[in-house]
């Protein structure tokens, strides 16, 4: 059973959980949506959004598993533990009941999870051999996730703020920039790279926390934020070689939640966001267990 937890990446699910807790209270900010007075079941979509982020990782060591014999014969497929058959069975089987729970939410929010699993499948087998398309490709995946979120207030929120999904995308891709010379070490013109657009993710929350007089609670959020990745970053700048990069790759991972706490906190809704930055212990609890990159 643990080898199976391994493939899907317990530490990340939670990411996963707290992307879709963000679009649900930005979804609040449009005045179409509450999630004190929602009929429908919102944990199908904190569910749905386990599936997909599991199903896509599985498939990552599925697509990657002849690499990894090589790079990291320790993981579950290499080395036996579970046969490459019974990895994309379990990949292809969350994916799909990812897509079947946001169906049972809404035909809308089923189709997000349709592209999102068209995403992680295209990105686990195409996109990360591509050098610029590979980054946009990940962070697509977690912006959708974050519509996904958004999605429970109906489509007229995701024509609002369609939009929101560009910031993951940046987030995600200084991630996937830098997870690239995590085997070999790397080069400090890409962390710089990764810090800037760091620094945009944190900037637009900040902008928009303003426009939602919300200023005041954000900011301890974002400050948070970019203490816990920075760290690990400028350690990586200083000495670029692999395990310095495997620090920063994960510190940028689990401060995911952090950054959705924060785009809760934009909403006004304190309770829920100390809930969601609550989620990261749970993560870095999870992440002692299992690998995380």
């Amino acid at each position: 059973m643990k080898s199976y937890l391994q493939l899907m990446r317990p530490a990340n699910l939670v990411t996963a959980v707290a992307d879709v807790l963000a679009g649900l209270s930005l979804a609040a900010l449009t005045g179409m949506f509450s999630l004190l007075t929602t009929q429908q079941p919102i944990w199908l979509l904190l569910v749905s959004t386990i599936g997909l982020y599991g199903g896509g990782v599985v498939l990552n060591d599925v697509f990657d598993a002849e690499l990894d014999a090589v790079e990291r014969p320790e993981r579950a497929i290499p080395s036996g533990r579970v046969s490459l058959g019974q990895a994309s069975a379990l990949g292809v089987g969350l994916l799909l009941a990812g897509i079947a729970l946001a169906f049972f939410y809404s035909p809308a929010t089923g189709g997000t999870a349709a592209l999102i699993a068209g995403l992680a499948v295209f990105y686990n087998r195409f996109g990360k051999h591509m050098s610029w398309f590979g980054p946009i490709n990940m962070g697509l995946c977690r912006g959708f996730n974050l519509l996904l979120g958004v999605g429970a207030a109906g489509p007229t929120a995701v024509q609002s703020l369609w939009w929101l999904a560009v910031v993951p995308v940046i987030y995600i891709a200084a991630i996937t920039m830098i997870s690239r010379d995590e085997v070999h070490g790397g080069k400090r013109l890409t962390l710089y790279a990764a810090a800037g657009f760091y620094l945009l993710v944190s900037t637009a929350q900040l902008v928009m926390a303003v426009s939602a007089n919300t200023l005041m609670l954000t900011v301890s959020f974002v400050l948070l934020h970019l203490f816990l990745i920075g760290r690990p970053l400028l350690k990586a700048i200083q000495h670029p070689i692999g395990p310095n990069i495997g620090g920063a790759v994960k510190a940028g991972v689990l401060s995911l939640i952090v950054m959705d706490a924060a785009w809760v906190s934009v909403s006004g809704n304190w309770q829920l966001a100390l809930g969601t930055l609550l989620l990261l212990p749970v993560s870095i609890w999870l992440a002692k267990a299992f690998a995380v990159t």
